[in-house]
């Protein structure tokens, strides 16, 4: 049995989007936000300590990454775009660590301001598992170190001055909010209203209480719990009604919601709502999920894909993040993604023999 009409449309598409992501040009993305460095100490917890009820974790390794738009950036530069980050770090040993890590990789550090003694933010996950008894790790604690003290003001509008700069001819702007500081209702304001004179979009991946620095930009990124909340608050009867809501009162274009194994979905202002299903059968972890989905958004404005391309090159951004086999030093590269598409048009061919 062969392909239905439907089908071999959809295995089309897909094999159309591997040709875009494979000829990407390589456009300039303005990247404005939170930097961090992430590092992850993996072990077994075979036992509990004698003196409380918490599990002792035996070191057996650890390895350390950037993190939050520095993470955005390391996806946008993997799939052949080319990232200018703006963010702050301290100078201290961790971010010396990220500054290296980026220019490693090519990424430009000129927008990172480093300030003389602030802590640069570092977020470390302890991982374990019971040894010779469970395969996989899970997270036991999450510990962060983080600098609370406000960010210069002069540095944060050079910085803005700096990204607006950079905006002539650039494909996408995103926003990457983490509540660390970067993102100002000043600071967003001037770039937004820069990038609509540039005709430049803007993506953004906002806390739930930054909503308001996000007004009338072109595209959104939510986790579906987030939704759901939003839904509660609104008092919306689905969360379809709550997306659009959101939409009309927030003036964004579009809100991308990524659901696990419930796939991507891509509401859109003017009605038009696009879903695609997620196809795995075992989702190994969630860390960079909405960053890879901010990049693969990217990615679809500078191949110019419509609504339903950007919802399946997200779907298999986001499968590469969600079946990858371990936490750390992973981001999107233009392989996963192929490599991605590919499986997914391979597994229409085959499902009809």
């Amino acid at each position: 049995m062969g392909m239905t009409d439907v089908e071999l449309e959809a295995h089309d598409r897909l094999m159309g989007l591997v040709a875009s992501v494979t000829n990407l040009p390589e456009r300039d993305v303005v990247l404005i936000g939170d930097v961090m460095l992430d590092c992850y100490i993996h072990g077994y917890a075979d036992n509990l300590n004698s003196r409380a009820p918490v599990p002792v974790l035996k070191e057996s390794f650890r390895e350390q990454d950037v993190g939050a738009a520095a993470h955005v950036a390391r996806g946008l530069r993997s799939l052949g775009l080319k990232p200018y980050l703006f963010g702050v770090i301290g100078d201290d040993d961790a971010g010396g660590s990220i500054l290296d890590a980026l220019s490693e990789e090519q990424v430009d550090t000129d927008g990172i301001v480093v300030l003389e003694g602030r802590t640069t933010t570092v977020k470390t996950r302890m991982l374990a598992s019971r040894q010779s008894l469970v395969a996989d790790e899970q997270l036991m604690l999450r510990w962060d170190i983080e600098d609370d003290s406000p960010l210069p003001v002069d540095a944060l509008t050079h910085m803005v001055d700096q990204a607006i700069a950079r905006l002539p001819g650039a494909a996408a702007v995103i926003l990457s909010d983490y509540g660390l500081g970067v993102i100002t209702d000043e600071g967003a304001s001037r770039l937004i209203d820069a990038a609509k004179e540039h005709n430049v979009p803007v993506i953004a991946d906002p806390k739930l209480t930054g909503f308001h620095r996000t007004r009338d930009v072109n595209w959104v990124v939510m986790q579906s719990h987030g939704l759901e909340l939003m839904r509660r608050r609104l008092g919306a009867d689905s969360p379809r009604d709550a997306a659009h809501q959101l939409l009309a009162d927030h003036g964004w274009s579009h809100l991308l919601v990524l659901a696990g194994s419930e796939g991507v979905t891509i509401y859109e202002r003017d009605g038009h709502d696009a879903h695609v299903a997620c196809t795995l059968s075992t989702l190994r972890q969630m860390i960079g999920l909405i960053d890879a989905a901010a990049v693969a958004i990217a990615v679809a404005l500078a191949a110019d894909l419509d609504v339903d391309g950007t919802a399946l090159l997200a779907n298999a951004s986001s499968e590469c993040i969600l079946g990858a086999d371990g936490y750390s030093r992973f981001a999107l590269t233009r392989d996963d993604v192929v490599e991605r598409l590919r499986e997914s048009a391979w597994n229409l061919q085959i499902s009809k023999r």
